[in-house]
């Protein structure tokens, strides 16, 4: 079972995403505004939050800021009306696993969903892909004072490439042969070692610093 957080100021919203949502076997919701998120997320452990981006007296950015800092923080996308760069653009350099409109085709909400609850990164707009190309290519974060070459483990290599390739935490289980915790703990610590708040800036990182050359070793 997926279970969803829908976080939105507007009622209609929140009861109008529900019913889309759980229209679709295996997935469960529930629903608050700003102010409440952080607490139903430390109490209902939801595996993806989709957080509105304008909301009044706490926007969806603070939020994120705040789930993003708890211990084991679930999989969140940036939910809007507005197709906008900037938007897009800090909700990547914040961690956001994807950046959804609301006004998205229900299907494609749905198969969103479940991406994201498997690990993967999606992001709806047309402009998604200028825009993160764009980022991407943009100038790294001045590096940590360890080399990440002699910090990363063999394994943490292998996790490495195939996060680089697009698979999902669930791939990467199947495929290393190990349960999806310890995939989640190895990408954590890749997090860690590279200073990286993203999925797509460990990919990013690993590209740029040449390290998905290195053989992987044990």
């Amino acid at each position: 079972m997926v279970r969803v957080l829908l976080v939105d100021d507007e009622e209609l919203v929140r009861v109008a995403l529900q019913r889309i949502l759980e229209s679709a076997p295996g997935i469960e919701t529930v629903a608050c505004d700003g102010p409440e998120a952080l607490g139903l997320t430390r109490s209902t452990a939801p595996d993806v939050v989709l957080l509105d981006v304008n909301m009044p007296g706490q926007d969806g950015f603070s939020v994120l800021r705040e789930l993003r800092a708890l211990p084991e923080p679930p999989s969140i996308a940036m939910l809007t009306l507005l197709g906008s760069d900037e938007y897009l653009d800090a909700a990547l350099r914040l961690g956001a696993s994807g950046y959804l409109l609301k006004d998205s085709e229900p299907p494609l909400l749905i198969d969103c969903v479940r991406i994201l609850a498997a690990g993967g990164v999606v992001y709806a707009p047309p402009q998604s892909r200028s825009v993160m190309g764009a980022r991407i290519n943009a100038p790294l974060p001045a590096p940590t004072p360890a080399k990440p070459r002699g910090l990363l483990t063999g394994r943490e290599y292998e996790v490495l490439a195939l996060l680089a390739a697009g698979l999902t935490n669930a791939e990467m289980a199947d495929r290393l042969g190990v349960g999806m915790s310890t995939v989640k703990t190895h990408i954590g610590a890749l997090k860690r070692k590279l200073n990286a708040p993203s999925r797509i800036a460990i990919a990013t990182i690993a590209h740029r610093e040449g390290l998905l050359e290195l053989p992987s070793t044990r």
